[in-house]
């Protein structure tokens, strides 16, 4: 979303069109002429999401490391922690929805891209153990565009560690709900995202394993219009319902009180 015109006046990144800031921000951040949902904090995205005042943040003290003494490491995270006002690309906490309990973690595109390091993956895996620990269902909003490569191996790590923690979910029969939005991409899709017991995403999302310049490298040519969308990852079963911003918080509202029912008993 591109500023034009002062304060008061923004341009839609899709449509190219411009709008007042005030509308934009009281239509959570979605265009109103042609509904492109444009990204959100993980802040931002607490607030509209739950139950106002109710989120207590957990694993705050967690911070990403330099094992590998990767060149500029230390100044971008150093950058992202200024740009997006938080330590890392996800926060970890516990919430209220519609006055039931859930446990939740919400990626944050702005720091690093949403990318999954060590404490990325760390938080990802103890809110999952968190909820089967409470009996709570888990929410995880996702925001990311892969492993981080600067932390190597360790970050790969991460996918075998939290993709571990839901299935502990599963054997516990605790819900675990996913929430895919622009963009979920790459190790976090291929790890614990797609194996959500529900999968919901924003529309027009990009979801895929490996961006398009990856793939034109790869020689995979002839892909549909709307490929590593969220409208044809919902084509393809790999996504169960398309949710605008507006309606995401009553179904998944709904969803916890179908799907954790029988923990709030």
């Amino acid at each position: 979303m591109a500023q034009t015109k002062g304060e008061a006046f923004l341009q839609c990144s899709n449509c190219k069109k411009t709008v007042f800031s005030v509308d934009f921000e009281q239509n959570l951040r979605v265009c109103p002429y042609c509904g492109f949902h444009h990204r959100l904090s993980a802040k931002l995205r607490i607030d509209i999401t739950f139950d106002p005042g109710t989120f207590e943040e957990c694993d705050a003290d967690l911070r990403s490391l330099d094992p590998l003494e990767f060149p500029e490491y230390h100044a971008k995270l150093e950058a992202s922690k200024l740009k997006s006002d938080t330590h890392d690309s996800m926060i970890s906490g516990r919430a209220l929805l519609d006055g039931k309990a859930v446990v939740t973690a919400v990626a944050d595109f702005s720091f690093m891209g949403g990318s999954m390091g060590s404490v990325n993956g760390e938080k990802v895996t103890r809110t999952l153990e968190r909820a089967v620990d409470e009996k709570k269902p888990a929410i995880i909003i996702c925001a990311s565009g892969g492993a981080r490569m600067q932390e190597g191996l360790i970050s790969l790590m991460q996918m075998a560690k939290t993709t571990a923690a839901v299935s502990r979910c599963n054997r516990e029969g605790v819900p675990f709900i996913a929430v895919f939005t622009d963009p979920t991409m790459a190790g976090v899709l291929a790890s614990y995202a797609s194996v959500a017991d529900v999968i919901l995403c924003e529309p027009k999302a990009l979801v895929g394993l490996s961006g398009s310049r990856v793939n034109k490298q790869a020689g995979v040519h002839r892909v549909p219009d709307d490929f590593q969308t969220a409208e044809w990852a919902f084509e393809h079963g790999m996504v169960d319902k398309i949710v605008v911003r507006k309606e995401m918080r009553g179904t998944l509202i709904n969803l916890v009180k179908t799907l954790g029912g029988a923990l709030y008993v």
